[in-house]
């Protein structure tokens, strides 16, 4: 078992107000947030792109975020990294009552099922606990708003889908996806780029709906489809020479051979 005193000790002198690193001195619980974003993403590349030479330095690399907030906390005794380490072996063993209790569940699909029970009996609890009375927790509650969009609206639909709000199969979202669609061009004739950004925020949010129906992660979906652009186009560049000099009948064929070139390749 890996010992975290080392990586705690270093970072103990990263913060040391005479002799650590002026950059992490200078460091809050905020300013950190965006590197702590980053290296998720980065893990998460790695592993979609199958590096796992270099997984381990990407997990590091969270896994010091961690410290980082830790090392934060304790300075102005809010919390610890063992306030943090038993929190999460409390949480753990609490949801997962088939392992550590008398719960049973059967299949993966139970365990999810008790997972989220748990997780809502827990939230209102915590609603409880803050207004000083017995209150009614929203499904909704406990949601990190500061989740990628597409990810945000596949979470608050599934939430909402727990108590009946939701499309009875796919079919239902897809014909909303058509119904904003339409919505979205007639606002456009229209030269209020309010209402259109309201009307294509309706159709993003509408098709997330279609893709959770259909079992697919948006967020994923979508990333594959950039990744996908970009190798097109940049086979493009390599093949073209200069795209600026193209114009959009040559563009256009460009592409296309673009993307013939990568389908043989796949395929080969």
């Amino acid at each position: 078992m890996a010992d975290l005193s080392r990586l705690c000790e270093i970072m103990g002198r990263l913060r040391d107000p005479t002799n650590g690193c002026p950059w992490d001195l200078e460091q809050t619980f905020s300013s950190i947030v965006p590197h702590t974003i980053e290296e998720a993403y980065e893990v998460a590349e790695a592993i979609e792109s199958g590096d796992m030479e270099h997984l381990p330095q990407e997990l590091g690399d969270l896994l010091f975020q961690v410290i980082f907030y830790c090392r934060l906390g304790q300075e102005r005794s809010y919390f610890s990294l063992e306030d943090v380490i038993a929190s999460i072996e409390d949480k753990l063993v609490r949801r997962h009552p088939h392992v550590f209790g008398e719960g049973s569940a059967e299949d993966a699909a139970a365990v999810q099922q008790n997972w989220e029970s748990i997780k809502a009996d827990e939230r209102r609890r915590h609603a409880t606990a803050r207004s000083g009375s017995k209150a009614q927790a929203s499904e909704l509650d406990g949601i990190a708003r500061n989740l990628p969009a597409l990810a945000l609206a596949a979470k608050v639909q599934k939430r909402a889908a727990r108590v009946g709000f939701d499309w009875r199969n796919a079919e239902g979202p897809m014909t909303k996806l058509r119904e904003e669609l339409a919505e979205l061009e007639a606002a456009r004739r229209g030269a209020d780029k309010t209402e259109v950004a309201e009307e294509l925020g309706d159709l993003l949010f509408s098709a997330v709906n279609l893709a959770r129906h259909d079992g697919i992660d948006p967020e994923q979906c979508l990333r594959a489809a950039t990744n996908k652009f970009e190798a097109r186009f940049r086979l493009m560049e390599r093949g073209e020479g200069s795209l600026a000099q193209l114009d959009a009948a040559g563009l256009n064929a460009a592409w296309n051979r673009a993307k013939s070139d990568l389908k043989k390749n796949a395929d080969a």
